[in-house]
């Protein structure tokens, strides 16, 4: 085999620009994959300031923002448990293909009623539903390909990599680009970027080659539907019977109940109520998006933890206290410093957690593990984005955002202890 000889699975060897953080990119599948994560995550980025702003100009208040955003989070919890099924059950290429394409469609009516003068806040509602549907298809269909095209030893890296786009493209290149389109056209118009972004996304999966299930076909059954209630009720009890699964996900589930929906419904507003605008909103949303991408990408360039559970829960803990500085100005140049520590704290644990699952679950529990990850860590994130407004406007900003900093952190100890995570990596070294 000379140096240049594609290794099994279309790989290239090691070397040069493809080591590090880079070494994924050498295997021929993972490029066109992570390419669609690219104009996916781009999309959702302009997504954000698009719908905010686009409420805005139709009149609307927190209380109709957080109508608006609950629509994309809870239509993400109603079908994430059928999507993590479907994606241990069928190709999943077939399954992002289905989900670009419904994305598309969906924008490309909603952008239409905005330009057209049409749009009401039903409309996003709707539309957001739709959109946060195929979401609940698409990650773990997603997180179920990824390890058929990388190698074990660079799923790590594959993680950084997403990890980083993620927060550069989603909380700060969409951001900013979406504001940009904002202040010098209209939302409208951001929200037809949103469904360019979708359309490059498709065209970037048609390069994709199909990849076959990891997974036995004996093992799917003769009754589709008998086939993916037993899979469902394996993937469940999965959960159940592994306490450091479990336990984590119970805390993600309440520290995303306290952070999401202030950080997506208030701080605009504490924004606007200082005086600034869709930039300053921006800005702190790319602040929150550097610190993710820098953390993401120095976790994959470095070995994994000997106590990874202890350090991942601890630091999610952790990274919530920034919220602290929200409560108490409304200067953009504080805020965007605490969520740059906040995005530094929450991501650097993904990189370990998404390393995590694809090397201590089995391979065909993979697909619905995602999903259970997604449906139990966001089971009430529509309850957080509906109730953010309300608590705002009731009890304060300010003591939302202290129970925010300062709960997640004794969640985060009683976590570790309760689930024994200590003993149980000691265990089963990585």
């Amino acid at each position: 085999m000379t140096e240049l000889t594609p290794r099994p699975g279309g790989a290239l060897p090691v070397r040069g620009w493809a080591r590090g953080p880079l070494r994924p990119f050498r295997h021929r599948q993972y490029r066109p994959l992570i390419g669609a994560a690219a104009f996916e995550l781009l999309g959702e980025g302009v997504w954000v300031i698009a719908v905010v702003w686009q409420v805005i100009a139709l009149g609307g208040g927190p209380g109709a923002l957080s109508l608006a955003v609950t629509g994309y989070a809870l239509g993400m919890v109603v079908t994430v448990l059928v999507g993590g099924v479907a994606a241990d059950r069928v190709p999943q290429r077939r399954i992002l293909m289905a989900t670009a394409t419904t994305r598309m469609a969906v924008l490309a009516v909603v952008a239409a009623l905005a330009l057209a003068g049409g749009l009401e806040i039903w409309h996003l509602t709707v539309a957001g539903a739709v959109l946060g549907m195929a979401v609940g298809f698409y990650f773990p269909a997603y997180s179920a390909l990824l390890p058929s095209v990388v190698e074990a030893d660079d799923l790590r890296a594959a993680n950084g990599i997403e990890g980083f786009l993620r927060p550069t493209l989603q909380h700060a290149g969409g951001p900013a680009l979406g504001s940009l389109v904002v202040a010098l056209a209209s939302p409208a118009w951001a929200l037809l970027l949103v469904a360019v972004c979708q359309l490059g996304c498709l065209l970037t999966l048609l390069l994709l080659h199909p990849v076959p299930l990891r997974r036995d076909a004996a093992a799917l059954g003769d009754h589709p539907l008998r086939g993916a209630v037993a899979d469902l009720r394996g993937g469940v009890r999965y959960m159940v019977r592994t306490p450091w699964f479990l336990a984590t996900l119970l805390f993600a589930c309440l520290m995303l109940l306290l952070v999401v929906g202030p950080m997506d419904v208030l701080i605009p507003f504490v924004v606007k109520d200082g005086g600034g605008d869709a930039t300053g909103h921006a800005w702190i949303l790319a602040a929150y998006g550097a610190g993710s991408a820098l953390a993401s990408l120095g976790m994959s360039m470095l070995r994994m933890p000997r106590r990874y559970l202890t350090v991942m829960v601890l630091m999610w803990g952790l990274g919530c206290v920034p919220f602290v500085v929200v409560g108490f100005t409304s200067s953009v140049p504080a805020i965007a410093a605490a969520l740059f520590v906040v995005g530094v704290l929450l991501s650097a644990p993904m990189v370990i957690w998404g390393t995590l699952l694809q090397r201590r679950v089995p391979p065909d529990l993979l697909g619905r593990a995602s999903s259970l990850d997604f449906f139990v860590s966001l089971l009430l994130v529509p309850a957080s984005v509906a109730l953010a407004g309300p608590a705002g406007e009731l009890v304060g900003v300010r003591e939302v955002f202290l129970v925010a900093a300062v709960v997640p952190v004794v969640a985060a100890v009683v976590a570790v202890v309760w689930a024994r995570m200590p003993a149980d990596e000691a265990a089963h070294p990585l």
